[in-house]
């Protein structure tokens, strides 16, 4: 927004000129939430025709100009604000209002904050930063109720093309509100006319919706997304709030009106977008493809859309497409001379590191080093360097790999170990597996009870077949966090693989079950271990739900053994088949085809 901060620079530039006001923007509020949900409109045409402030100067007004700059910047901003107010209100102008508002938050005095906005607001009625500063004030002060006035105001007074923009930044504004149920009534209560309005009512709806959300009335935001859709079926605002209902709240009966909107007009880029990725969030790839597919055929200059492309087909290991979906999603980004080139950085660095775990799995160790070195970006430093060491580690320079990691420069608090407990997985991974036990267990001592420690250093255990040891860390975990569903499946699915213990391992892994029901590895422990008692349908059935969700090589490794001894044996090669397609060097499939002797499926 435009603002103006008034600046004592010395007091013989105070003396010798008007006072000089600085064009640089106003501190922000510090007891208050930042509050720009779009483009500041200009100053209201009261405050642009009102007379310039050096044209009513005198010496009282200069004195007290003065001296509250002075006492505020001394350390009694309250004071100072004071000082302020009284000048604005004898003079009538805008921008010491302003700055008398600015005052009081600064000296965390909320009633005189709201009194300065208030007193505003009556002198300049038509001001929206006066209405701006009120509700801001109103709801740090929690008075939601009396926030109504203010937000009907400024949805009024706003210009055209900034109306919008506010409407959907109200749900962040109120955010940080303790009674969110008052909230939302004051909201909707304020948006009653913009409902009716039939440009401003499908961001308005999705206001409604997300306000809702965030009370966890899922019924009345999805009522509130199919409000807005039917106001205008084009616009983006209630698709985005579909879903948001789809990916984070797993409303299903949300998707239809996500999909209305992607079948009509020309829908926004992002919102299919980000429809593919709750596809794949919600494990329906298939799906995901789909809508990629749409996207590139419809909007082939549009880069995102080859990314995602790309990062699916590299995951179902279809490399040579992916590969090339991924190069042409570099070429658009390198090409492109817009605003978006940088902010598309990420995105290329992804594109990178992908390519270079494509060319490592072909052992084209090389060409994965060229594009490991063409990422720059500090932010991706770790994820280069650990990527590197899986290169070296694949070449068998263990030792080289291992200072890959440890060179890694430390951004973050938890960078420390994030880097060890990469470490420790690089060694399992390349079957050192004491080593990562005795390199976890050595970081214990240090930190006892750091779950991710406890629970690595058990995998690792077990991999190295100190199974002892494993159920001793592991118990310790469930003792620390009895809702870790992991520690709990890790143990149960340790237990049934070995056929020890089996009611036990059915009893732990139903717990797991029990904390995290949608995960499809423990339902893959939990078929395993019925499998193991025998429950061969119960086992099948468990089985064929966890691949569906998620297709992965260890679930298709079991999927096809059960089906195998069932008699299915067709139906048992095409799971291997497909896991071997999802990962050829699974060591769990791999170990199933060698035991039972299938050969090539």
């Amino acid at each position: 927004m435009k603002s103006f901060t008034y600046a004592l620079t010395g007091l013989a530039l105070a003396l010798s000129a008007p006072l000089a006001l600085s064009q640089t923007p106003a501190a922000a509020p510090v007891s208050a939430p930042a509050f720009s949900p779009a483009p500041a409109p200009p100053a209201s045409v009261s405050a642009l025709d009102a007379p310039p402030l050096q044209s009513r100067m005198d010496a009282r007004l200069m004195y007290e100009l003065l001296l509250g700059e002075f006492t505020f910047q001394e350390g009694e901003p309250a004071t100072g604000a004071a000082f302020m107010l009284d000048a604005a209100q004898r003079t009538g102008d805008e921008a010491l209002y302003q700055r008398a508002t600015d005052m009081a938050i600064r000296s965390r005095s909320g009633p005189a904050a709201l009194q300065a906005a208030r007193a505003w607001r009556q002198a300049k009625p038509d001001s929206i930063e006066a209405a701006r500063y009120e509700l801001q004030v109103l709801i740090v002060l929690n008075r939601l109720p009396e926030t109504e006035e203010p937000v009907r105001a400024l949805v009024k007074r706003l210009p055209v093309t900034d109306k919008e923009a506010f409407l959907v930044a109200l749900p962040a504004l109120y955010q940080r509100a303790p009674d969110r149920a008052e909230a939302t009534r004051t909201v909707e209560a304020a948006l009653r006319p913009t409902l009716e309005d039939a440009a401003l009512a499908p961001a308005a709806w999705t206001t409604v919706g997300r306000m809702r959300l965030a009370t966890g009335d899922k019924v009345g935001a999805l009522q509130a997304a199919r409000l807005g859709q039917m106001s205008q079926l084009q616009a983006e605002w209630p698709a985005l709030l579909a879903l948001q209902l789809l990916a984070s709240a797993q409303v299903a009966d949300a998707e239809p009106l996500l999909l209305r909107y992607l079948e009509s007009g020309q829908p926004k880029p992002e919102v299919r977008i980000g429809y593919a990725r709750a596809l794949i969030d919600l494990a329906r790839p298939t799906e995901a493809m789909a809508q990629m597919d749409l996207l590139t055929a419809q909007q082939p200059d549009y880069p995102e859309g080859w990314l995602i492309k790309g990062a699916l087909l590299a995951d179902e290991r279809q490399d040579a497409k992916a590969e090339q979906t991924l190069r042409h999603y570099l070429q658009l980004v390198e090409t492109d001379t817009g605003p978006t080139r940088l902010d598309r950085q990420s995105g290329a660095d992804q594109a990178r590191l992908m390519l270079a775990r494509i060319a490592e799995r072909h052992q084209r160790y090389d060409e994965a080093e060229q594009l490991l070195a063409a990422i720059t970006s500090p932010d991706q430093a770790m994820a280069v360097q650990l990527r590197r060491a899986n290169l070296l580690a694949r070449q068998g320079r263990m030792a080289e790999a291992r200072q890959a990691i440890r060179s890694v420069p430390e951004l973050q608090p938890d960078d420390t170990r994030t880097k060890l407990l990469a470490e420790a997985q690089l060694l399992r991974d390349h079957g050192m597996a004491t080593e990562a036990y005795q390199l976890l267990t050595e970081a214990l001592k240090t930190d006892p009870d750091d779950e991710a420690l406890l629970y690595d250093a058990a995998m690792a255990a077990e991999s190295a077949e100190r199974l002892s040891d494993m159920e001793q860390l592991l118990r310790r975990l469930i003792e620390l966090n009895p809702r870790s569903a992991n520690a709990y499946n890790a143990l149960g699915y340790s237990l049934a693989d070995r056929g020890e213990r089996l009611p036990e391992a059915k009893q732990l892994i139903e717990k797991a079950v029990q904390l995290a029901p949608d995960d499809h590895y423990i339902q893959d422990s939990l078929g395993w271990v019925e499998f193991r008692l025998g429950n061969m349908p119960q086992a099948k059935a468990l089985l064929e739900g966890a691949y569906n969700q998620r297709p992965d090589a260890e679930i298709a490794a079991h999927l096809g053994e059960v089906l195998w001894l069932m008699g299915e044996r067709e139906a048992a090669r095409t799971a291997w088949r497909n896991g071997l397609r999802l990962d050829p060097d699974n060591d769990t499939l791999n170990q199933t085809l060698k035991r039972l002797k299938v050969g090539s499926p």
